[in-house]
């Protein structure tokens, strides 16, 4: 699996943090979404795909590997 966000469209609803917060973190002046890992463990890919579907702005997009 590999992550990618775009930042520039990213609400900061933060549920991305909430739900895989090995993943995503936010920003603390603004409450953006960083990215902390764009290959995460396989133990962190539901959480990852949970916080993609419940992105507001949806700006989590993932490539699924194969």
């Amino acid at each position: 699996m590999k992550v990618e966000i775009d930042e520039r469209r990213c609400c900061s609803a933060g549920q991305c943090a909430v739900l895989a917060p090995e993943v995503f973190d936010q920003r603390e002046d603004t409450g953006t979404v960083v990215l902390l890992t764009a290959n995460p463990p396989a133990e962190h890919h539901d959480a990852v795909r949970d916080a993609a579907e419940s992105c507001p702005g949806m700006v989590i997009t993932i490539h699924e590997d194969g």
